[in-house]
């Protein structure tokens, strides 16, 4: 059996349950989320 599941759905999950049990986390995962995120947008179309 093969399952195909989104990465966003389950990062915002996850993100949202460690935010819930340790709020102090908020600053890291939205820092971290940014970043990420400003990186694929400058180097998105040179990975592939």
């Amino acid at each position: 059996m093969h399952i195909v599941t989104n990465v966003g759905p389950l990062a915002a999950l996850i993100a949202g349950i460690l935010i819930l049990v340790v709020p102090r986390l908020l600053n890291y995962i939205v820092a971290l989320y940014l970043i990420i995120i400003g990186l694929l947008g400058l180097f998105g179309d040179h990975i592939r």
